[in-house]
């Protein structure tokens, strides 16, 4: 695969330029061919570890010793640049980073969803990796990206001691004195100015070395929104390429995360389980699937995979499916006959009995949010994102959450990406952290159909979506694992 561009004249080593600091901005895309097999592999690995920066940045404050020391950990063991020395062995990590940002930007530029996410996770991933940098690699960092702000001379220095000790935090004389200073013209420090860190004068702001990288972050966020939205105007060149076009969907929707697969949970919980754990352990979208089917005994294709895949995941079995789904149709407009043939099959299907075999696991959050947007008569997707604000509040208030919880809900963010993982979770948190406890399926009284009148609905099968139409796929299943 070669990325398109046209190289550069008199420029011996391209990997000497390119690669001879362990951090870049980005700014020239890779000019070589590469197999679609380290394609795959270089975006999977890089998913991964931004991935790890989101549950980092949830779970740690970004700044602490424990958030570096994971990282770090991370980032070594995917095989990412993390030291200065110009190594052989740096070089092709070096590459590594430079290949696999370009190739998340085509798949990451499609929505503005998706660029906000991947403009976040970048730069945490760089403020970390900039902070993990010795004073001089920073200078020469600034240097090869030409941010080359002027340093102030040790007598101006003196001549503003006072001035600069006051507006900077955790500054002494002493600190003052060993520390370098950079004037930087005032609308590009706006962020420190806010925050008042810095001291201003004659249009120029006084930035201490150890905060430069705030405007080094600034210009890195300007650069790479550009980057994105020139990437999306591309991107149908981009597309027509059919080798590419299922590969770039398929990360845009990946999830990386633990795998919450019918494996690990079978048989875990009873059907005389699921209406309690409707209102104690899932998570709001899966609580509307689950009121939405006991309402009207019925559920759209979309809301029956969403729901049925999350079911499978928490552990119930294939016949405790075929039960369950079974006896809430018979109670509406299904007959049994019209349940066996237009139903059962989809539900078997997801089980990995049908079809091509695939043993599906439960949709990621990513997946519920950008897959398949519900329509009018459609109960799934993400309330969060599919529902009107008002609308969704009075659910949360029907749920009994106070109106400080529902707001402390809105300014969190997403803590959680994956409803398997809010039910895991909150099993924990009402358990003690032991497993759920499974009950005995107790006989079930057959319900009567409710009349022999046949749904209008046409037999439906798995969605597109979960068919992976391209060969190349099938090495990116074993790594996402999504469908």
């Amino acid at each position: 695969m070669l990325f398109g561009g046209r190289k550069k004249k008199g420029v011996e080593n391209p990997q000497t330029e390119l690669y001879g600091h362990c951090l870049q901005l980005y700014t020239q895309p890779p000019l070589e061919n590469i197999s679609l097999v380290e394609f795959e592999q270089f975006a999977v690995d890089r998913m991964k570890l931004l991935k790890t920066v989101e549950n980092l940045g949830v779970t740690h404050i970004k700044t602490s010793e424990d958030y570096s020391k994971k990282l770090h950990a991370e980032i070594s063991s995917l095989n990412f640049p993390h030291r200065t020395e110009a190594v052989a062995s740096e070089y092709e990590k070096r590459r590594k980073d430079h290949i696999s940002h370009f190739i998340l930007r085509l798949a990451y530029c499609q929505t503005e969803d998706l660029r906000r996410w991947f403009i976040q996770q970048e730069m945490d991933l760089f403020r970390h990796r900039f902070n993990d940098l010795s004073p001089k690699s920073k200078s020469d960092f600034l240097h090869r990206n030409s941010l080359q702000y002027e340093t102030i001379s040790v007598e101006e220095k003196k001549s503003l001691m006072e001035k600069l000790i006051n507006s900077s935090y955790a500054f002494s004389g002493c600190t003052v004195e060993e520390q370098d200073f950079y004037k930087v013209p005032f609308q590009d420090a706006l962020d420190l100015v806010r925050m008042r860190k810095v001291f201003v004068k004659d249009g120029f702001a006084y930035v201490p070395h150890q905060d430069i990288v705030t405007i080094v972050l600034n210009d890195y966020r300007t650069r790479l929104s550009k980057a994105l939205a020139l990437t999306a105007r591309s991107l149908p060149v981009v597309q027509s390429d059919e080798r590419l076009q299922p590969l770039l969907s398929h990360l845009s929707h990946a999830y990386v995360g633990q795998d919450y697969s019918i494996q690990k949970n079978i048989g875990k919980i009873s059907l005389e389980q699921i209406d309690s754990l409707s209102t104690k352990s899932f998570p709001p979208c899966m609580r509307q699937l689950h009121k939405a089917l006991r309402d009207s005994h019925h559920l759209r294709h979309g809301g029956r995979m969403q729901y049925g895949l999350f079911l499978k995941g928490i552990g119930l079995t294939l016949d405790q499916a075929l039960q369950f789904w079974r006896a809430e149709f018979l109670r509406g407009k299904v007959d049994a006959d019209k349940f066996d043939k237009a139903y059962a099959y989809s539900i078997r299907h997801m089980f990995g009995k049908e079809g091509k075999r695939t043993d599906y696991t439960p949709y990621s959050c990513m997946k519920v949010i950008l897959s398949n947007p519900p329509s009018q008569g459609d109960h799934h997707g993400c309330p969060f994102r599919h529902s009107d604000p008002e609308l969704l509040k009075q659910k949360l208030q029907s749920y009994k959450i106070s109106s400080g919880g529902i707001n402390q809900i809105d300014d969190a963010g997403f803590s959680l990406n994956h409803p398997n993982q809010y039910f895991s979770e909150s099993q924990k948190l009402l358990t003690g952290g032991k497993e759920v406890k499974r009950e005995l399926d107790s006989p079930r009284r057959p319900h009567a159909a409710a009349g022999s009148e046949n749904s209008k609905a046409p037999p439906e099968t798995p969605s597109s979506s979960n068919r992976v139409p391209q060969e190349v796929m099938d090495d990116l299943d074993s790594f996402f694992q999504e469908e």
